[in-house]
């Protein structure tokens, strides 16, 4: 029984996707409706971001809030199963975010965040956050970093 749940586990595991997410594709369709274009997932970015304005150097990265540890940092949340994996999987991931972060305002680069309860809550007004820094780059430096 156990290798059967194991097995549905893994297969679980193997569907989640790392690209054009529920999330991501929500806040690519609002940006579209606008038309706003960007680039998707470019790789020659740095940390290969969600969205891509490349001429106007933003970033964008839809976060979900397990992979990215929302739920860790923020809630105190604790894994069940398996804790030890779960725990320095989540440092890792939080970890490399930062370093992404860093790279890439180091580049010049403006990265604006997401979680993904804000993208499904107000999608709309992840849209406008990003609006403003497209608009006038001078304007959205004074604003706090999401």
């Amino acid at each position: 029984m156990k290798k059967n749940k194991s097995m549905s586990r893994s297969e679980n595991m193997s569907r989640i996707r790392g690209q054009d997410t529920k999330i991501e594709i929500t806040l690519r369709k609002e940006l579209w409706a606008r038309g706003i274009r960007y680039r998707k997932n470019d790789k020659t970015v740095y940390g290969k971001p969600d969205i891509v304005f490349k001429g106007k150097k933003i970033a964008v990265f839809c976060d979900s809030e397990f992979w990215h540890g929302y739920e860790y940092l923020n809630e105190g949340k604790t894994f069940k199963t398996n804790a030890s994996f779960w725990e320095e999987k989540m440092k890792r991931n939080i970890e490399r975010d930062r370093k992404v972060n860093q790279v890439l305002k180091d580049e010049g680069w403006k990265v604006l965040r997401f979680w993904e309860k804000q993208i499904l809550q107000d999608v709309k007004a992840c849209a406008d956050q990003i609006q403003l820094y497209l608009d006038d780059q001078s304007i959205a430096e004074s604003q706090p970093n999401v």
